[in-house]
């Protein structure tokens, strides 16, 4: 057992009746732990809200407060105190104030989920079939029109959401108010746990149609309940990890900055700050992603702080005395020409590099860099932004420019904002018992075809190294020769995770997966899958 340090705070006069408030510090990854806090009651959310942001109700309505299940919380620092911060839940008021809409409702894992999952499992536990052997498999039919070759990832973050699958109090409380599920079903859901087994893609792998991404091996009652989940990680993170191998592929040796927090949901700007990390980006502009997974970070400022001072002069000075001479200087505001004259008159030809976020971006950066060489600053970099996609990247690369900064395009799959990724049942066991045999299943809906039967995976490779073929076996794995590389790692065993690398091992790993493909999947024109799918049947 960890040692857990718990700090109770006490904070005068919060409470209506006398009674303090109680603000909880837990210094320790929580994992399945219920913390009982007494009611809490505020006289004002304004006189705390600094200090438990999350954990108290913003509406500044004073009413009880419950602290939810603390399972998979995570610590956030804020003001050098800790507060708990869970990945997917915040504290839940009273839902019958909140009225039907439960405004400040624990959203946990279990219930990032859509309805028909969870009536589904009441019918199967209802006829006895829910505990029947399943193999479900996350797969894409086709790539986004054009593209030829997908990234996965997301894949660290759905093993966090499969561990992290539980179902609180509250959410049960929720599920038996709206009378979403029966009361054996809600008994069943109290002590649900994943024991099953996860295969699939690695993270920054390569994939193509049909590709067997992920592998759920369960009951069915297990395995079904994760399917929304699963699909909105990887959807989201795939989408836009396959936009960022597509920029810094044509980026080349220059690097690649993510800058799109501004241009979709916070959550998911970090979620795409993985993702592109994961791509090949160098950095990204958001903390969080920073904090929470470790990818370097890069800002110096905008054009508001040139427009704060008096003079472009004043605001230049005031940046290179606060950052040093090494800063990036944006010279858009006003003139370039002028701008630039000024940045290396105030930083002198050491300065680290200007940014070009407006205008002919081509014509501007070899007018920029033949005016920076004529003034001595021939190490001063050109960092160009500016609504920039994989081809305008590409229409840069003649251009001297060493570096770019990419927002609403990256984070919005640069026009295929999903990979269109299923998740189908593939085979189930004929009974219930252990020893029951297993049958093979598929829909044959029009358009909707999926092929029936475990599927394993290897990427045929020539004698040069240079892959030929995704090829995919079904109910076995397929053979293939000593250079053939398979596909499918375990990543669940028994419930339990079983790999946990780092973001770095995936970045590596899409650099190998893109090397052995293709020349013509480097092309960023419309065209084919880089290799055909094939399928070999036991």
């Amino acid at each position: 057992m960890h040692r857990l340090h718990v700090a109770l705070h006490l904070l005068a006069g919060a409470a209506r009746d006398d009674r303090p408030a109680v603000l909880v510090h837990l210094h320790h990854e929580l994992v399945r732990l219920g913390v009982g806090v007494p009611e809490v009651g505020l006289e004002h959310v304004g006189h705390v809200r600094h200090q438990v942001d999350g954990v108290v109700p913003h509406e500044g309505d004073p009413r009880s407060v419950e602290l939810g299940d603390l399972s998979g919380l995570r610590l956030v620092e804020l003001d050098r105190r800790w507060v708990a911060h869970p990945p997917y839940c915040v504290a839940r008021g009273n839902p019958d104030h909140a009225g039907p809409h439960y405004a400040d409702a624990v959203i946990s894992s279990a219930l990032l989920t859509d309805h028909y999952e969870l009536t589904m499992l009441q019918a199967s536990l209802a006829d006895g079939t829910a505990d029947r052997r399943s193999v479900f498999e996350l797969f894409a039919r086709r790539l986004p029109d054009g593209r030829r070759y997908g990234v996965v990832a997301g894949i660290g973050r759905v093993l966090d959401a499969v561990a992290e699958f539980r179902f609180t109090d509250d959410d049960l409380t929720y599920l038996r108010e709206t009378a979403v599920v029966d009361e054996p079903t809600l008994g069943w859901l109290a002590d649900y746990r994943f024991s099953g087994d996860v295969w699939g893609y690695a993270e920054g792998e390569a994939y193509f149609p049909q590709s067997p991404v992920l592998v759920v091996e369960g009951t069915f009652g297990e395995a079904v309940l994760l399917e929304t989940v699963l699909l909105s990680i990887l959807n989201h993170d795939s989408a836009i990890a396959s936009a960022a191998a597509r920029m810094t592929v044509a980026a080349g040796d220059r690097p690649c900055i993510e800058m799109g927090s501004r241009r979709t949901h916070e959550s998911a700007a970090i979620a795409s700050a993985r993702a592109a990390y994961v791509g090949g980006f160098a950095t990204t502009s958001n903390l969080a992603a920073g904090r929470r997974y470790g990818i370097p970070t890069a800002g110096t400022s905008a054009h508001s702080f040139t427009l704060l001072h008096d003079t472009e002069r004043d605001a230049f000075t005031a940046q290179v005395e606060s950052l040093g001479v090494d800063t990036t200087l944006l010279v858009d505001t006003y003139d370039v020409t002028a701008a630039v004259r000024l940045a290396i008159d105030v930083a002198g030809t050491g300065l680290g590099a200007v940014r070009l976020d407006s205008g002919d971006l081509p014509l501007l950066a070899k007018q920029v860099r033949r005016q920076l060489d004529d003034l001595g600053a021939t190490g001063t970099k050109i960092v160009v932004t500016s609504d920039l996609d994989e081809y305008a990247i590409a229409g840069l690369a003649a251009a001297p420019v060493d570096g770019y900064g990419v927002g609403t395009s990256l984070v919005t799959g640069s026009g295929h904002p999903t990979c269109g990724f299923v998740y189908k049942l593939v085979a189930r066991a004929d009974g219930t018992g252990p020893d029951a045999a297993m049958v093979s299943v598929a829909k044959k809906s029009k358009d909707k075809i999926s092929v029936g039967g475990r599927k394993y995976a290897l990427r045929r490779l020539d004698e040069h190294g240079t892959a030929s073929a995704e090829v995919i076996g079904i109910g076995e794995a397929p053979q293939g020769d000593d250079n053939d590389r398979p596909l499918l790692v375990p990543l669940v065993a028994g419930g339990e995770r079983v790999d946990d690398e780092p973001l770095s091992r995936a970045r590596e790993r899409l650099q190998q997966s893109l090397a052995e493909l293709p020349l013509q999947a480097r092309q960023l024109s419309r065209g084919e899958p880089a290799i055909p799918t094939l399928f070999e049947e036991d």
